[in-house]
């Protein structure tokens, strides 16, 4: 695992932060190659689609049928992810809450909205990335999961990114730092560095930063993330992503 400097001097707009409170066709006629290049590239894309849709349904049902894990057995329901299977942008938080129990939906109530507000100020909307879960049932009472219980999951979180193959990965709190790179020092240690993990003989870009739940409970280290966000723009920048 390695770590990467980049370039952290662009500026944006301050106020934003306060807002974060090949098929061969013989014809005798012209052949429109342009229209045709669509036509596949267009089918590619849903092909691509449905063979990730297909891996996370399967993914899931391999996630539903845990036996014996507390978290299951406490909680309402499996929530997996999602928003854009497509993205370039994987965002990886702790754990479900109470409403996203219910839902089955990720990143609801008052840390959903703060997560909209915080993507925005960098011109993102969160239902064009992809969200999930270092863990995808809601523990009993909103405890941290243990060590052991991490581990458990972090096989299927690896799983998950083989799937959505994103460009950058966005690890929100504790959780989802130990889960993916088996860190458990504190989140202000290791916060706002560009690290790589390999998965799969895949190599992947991730920056840790702040859960929305703690922002909301200390908001004074909201500025700390509004760094990190800074960072994370300037990254789709250099990578010439299209979000």
């Amino acid at each position: 695992m390695s770590k990467k400097v980049i370039n952290q001097n662009t500026n944006y707009n301050s106020e934003l932060l306060d807002s974060i409170g090949s098929k061969f066709i013989f014809d005798e006629n012209p052949i429109n190659r342009l229209k045709n290049t669509t036509s596949n590239l267009n089918e590619g894309s849903i092909d691509k689609s449905n063979n990730k849709e297909k891996e996370l349904n399967e993914l899931k049902t391999q996630i539903n049928s845990i036996e014996d894990c507390n978290l299951k057995k406490n909680s309402g329901r499996i929530v997996l992810g999602d928003g854009n299977i497509n993205s370039s942008i994987m965002l990886i938080g702790e754990t479900p809450g109470a409403e996203e129990d219910k839902t089955g939906l990720t990143f609801m109530g008052e840390i959903g909205v703060l997560l909209k507000k915080m993507l925005i100020a960098i011109n993102i909307k969160k239902e064009n990335i992809y969200s999930t879960y270092a863990v995808n049932f809601r523990p009993p009472v909103d405890r941290k999961p243990t060590s052991s219980e991490i581990k458990r999951y972090s096989q299927f979180l690896q799983k998950h990114i083989s799937i959505i193959k994103p460009k950058i990965i966005i690890l929100m709190g504790s959780t989802a730092m130990e889960s993916l790179t088996g860190l458990n020092n504190k989140i202000s240690i290791e916060r706002g560095k560009w690290k790589e993990v390999i998965i799969q003989n895949t190599t992947y870009n991730i920056i840790i930063t702040f859960n929305p739940s703690y922002l909301l409970r200390v908001p004074e280290n909201k500025k700390h993330s509004w760094d990190d966000l800074k960072k994370i723009k300037q990254k789709i920048i250099e990578l010439k992503l299209n979000v």
